[in-house]
């Protein structure tokens, strides 16, 4: 895992110690709040407060759940790009759209906001 920034930890730890994925009807969380750079680009993880989702270990597949959790990272990815702004989003990367990716993602995944 990259070192996350000091300004970004802030910001992460401002948000409610809650599993992102409570409300997944198909599934149900267990375990500590941990944190998962959901967005990968050019190899590495990025390092911004919206691109980290906070999960409980059961839907990050650690601790406890290490090789049986309920990690699906196309939901952690739309939840990340769900935290961002269009101007955050666009900024970031010119090789991949995100902001027509959170469209389309919204589409399958918008029961879980």
């Amino acid at each position: 895992m990259r070192k996350v920034s000091e300004s970004v930890k802030r910001r992460v730890q401002e948000r409610p110690d809650v599993c992102q994925r409570c409300n997944d009807p198909y599934s149900y969380c267990d375990g500590r709040i941990t944190w998962e750079h959901a967005i990968i680009h050019a190899g590495r993880q990025v390092d911004a407060a919206w691109a980290i989702v906070k999960l409980c270990e059961r839907h990050h597949a650690v601790g406890q759940y290490q090789d049986g959790g309920d990690l699906d990272k196309e939901k952690n990815v739309f939840l990340a790009l769900s935290q961002a702004t269009d101007e955050e989003l666009r900024t970031h990367s010119k090789a991949i759209d995100y902001v027509a990716l959170r469209e389309r993602l919204h589409e399958k995944y918008k029961h879980l906001l």
